[in-house]
C-alpha cells in the first residue's frame, strides 16, 4: 500500500468518523425529544385516568341523590294522599309538616349550592371534569404520535451508521421535526386535529 492510499484512507475514515460523530448527536437529540414526549405523554395518560375517575364518581354521587330525591317525593306524594284520610286537624298538620320536609330536602337533592352536592351542581362538575378528561386524552393521543416519530427517527438514524445511506439521516430528521409538531400540538392546540 502506497503512502497516497494511506493518506486516503485515513481521510475517509476520519469524514467517516465526522459524520458519525453527526449521526450520534441527532441520535442524542432525537432521544431527548422522546423523552420530553415519553414524559408529557405518561403525565396526559394519569391525568385522564384521573379525571375518568372523577367523573364517574361525580356522576355515581349524582345518580344517589337522584334516588333519595325519588324516594322522598314519592313519600311526600304518598303523604298527601294519605292526607285526606287523616282523622283529626292535629294528625294532618304533622302530616303536613312532614310533606314540606319532604318537598325541602327533594329540593335541596336538586340544588345545594352552599356544598355544591346538588343535582345541578354535580352535574356540571361531573361534566367539568369530563372536558379535562378529553383534553388530556387528546394531548396524550398527540404525544404518542410524537413519540412513535421520534422513536422511528432514532432507528433510522442509527441505520444510516450501518449502511452509510445518508438518505436515512434527512428521513430521521425529517420524522424529528414531525415529533416535535405533534409535541407542540399536544401542548398548545390538542383539539386542532381529531385523533382517534
Amino acid at each position: 500500500m502506497s503512502a497516497h492510499e494511506s493518506m486516503e484512507q485515513a481521510d475517509q475514515a476520519k469524514e467517516a468518523s465526522h459524520e458519525n460523530r453527526n449521526i450520534a448527536l441527532l441520535i442524542a437529540v432525537i432521544a431527548l425529544c422522546l423523552a420530553l414526549s415519553e414524559t408529557l405523554g405518561k403525565g396526559a395518560q394519569t391525568e385522564s385516568i384521573s379525571k375518568n375517575v372523577e367523573a364517574s364518581n361525580l356522576w355515581a354521587f349524582f345518580q344517589a341523590k337522584s334516588i333519595r330525591r325519588t324516594v322522598v317525593q314519592t313519600a311526600a306524594e304518598q303523604a298527601k294522599l294519605n292526607e285526606t284520610t287523616a282523622a283529626d286537624d292535629a294528625a294532618k298538620a304533622t302530616l303536613q309538616k312532614q310533606i314540606d320536609n319532604w318537598q325541602k330536602t327533594a329540593a335541596r337533592y336538586r340544588s345545594e349550592p352552599e356544598t355544591g352536592e346538588g343535582q345541578d351542581q354535580l352535574s356540571e362538575r361531573a361534566k367539568h371534569a369530563e372536558e379535562e378528561r378529553d383534553l388530556a386524552e387528546a394531548k396524550y393521543h398527540h404525544f404518542e404520535l410524537a413519540s412513535a416519530a421520534f422513536q422511528i427517527g432514532i432507528v433510522l438514524a442509527s441505520a444510516t451508521i450501518i449502511t452509510g445511506i445518508v438518505a436515512l439521516s434527512w428521513i430521521s430528521g425529517l420524522l424529528a421535526l414531525g415529533g416535535i409538531a405533534f409535541t407542540a400540538l399536544g401542548i398548545f392546540m390538542p383539539h386542532l386535529l381529531h385523533l382517534p
